[in-house]
């Protein structure tokens, strides 16, 4: 049986209520809306159809699939939830890159180490994706990290800590809007820049 055939609990249908009271407030749902999702919600019986109200809506998920990034997100830390599926784990050490372009299949869940790494560059424009979103925990010291995406996608990074002089750089604007793939950037930026790019012209 998959996760999505799961059995929901009332304080699962809650935490989703929740998270579409938010949406309103974000401006992403209409009062009308609001109300005919949450009684989708609180009718569900499965993971499935709880998440069909939230799968368009942006850094929004049932809380099992929830990702928090940084100090908390560790094995033996309050609230750790590990990445969904089994993640690609791309990583580099000192002097070293992490590159990604062309044809490749891009999984459920990945992770990316570099430390003090001459950079990290990952080009999905013409990478086929398993899933509508991509659940990206970065795990950074130094350097950069230059992610170019799909015209069509969006981006999450509510739970991406910035430390010691981090940066973003959302060059086309993909933050905050609705889209597919969507990608939910977590984890610890440290020293280092993310730098969020669209297809090449």
């Amino acid at each position: 049986m998959s996760s999505r055939e799961l059995r929901v609990s009332d304080a699962e249908r809650e935490h989703v209520v929740e998270l579409l009271q938010k949406a309103i407030g974000l401006g992403l749902l209409t009062l009308e809306e609001f109300t005919e999702r949450t009684d989708v919600a609180l009718a569900s019986r499965t993971r499935a159809e709880l998440n069909v109200v939230l799968a368009d809506l942006p850094g929004m998920m049932h809380p099992e699939m929830r990702v928090r990034g940084g100090q908390w997100n560790r094995p033996g830390r309050p609230g750790y939830a590990p990445l969904p599926g089994d993640p690609m784990v791309l990583s580099s050490g000192c002097g070293s890159s992490i590159t990604r372009n062309g044809y490749w299949p891009v999984p459920r869940s990945m992770v990316i180490r570099s430390k003090w790494g001459s950079g990290v560059n990952l080009d999905f424009t013409e990478a086929v994706f398993e899933h509508d979103q991509l659940d990206m925990r970065l795990e950074v010291t130094g350097g950069a990290v230059t992610l170019r995406l799909p015209a069509a996608a969006s981006v999450s990074i509510g739970d991406l800590n910035q430390r010691m002089g981090a940066s973003i750089n959302d060059k086309v604007g993909y933050q905050g809007r609705m889209g597919t793939p969507h990608f939910l950037i977590s984890g610890d930026l440290h020293m280092a820049a993310l730098n969020i790019k669209g297809p090449r012209r």
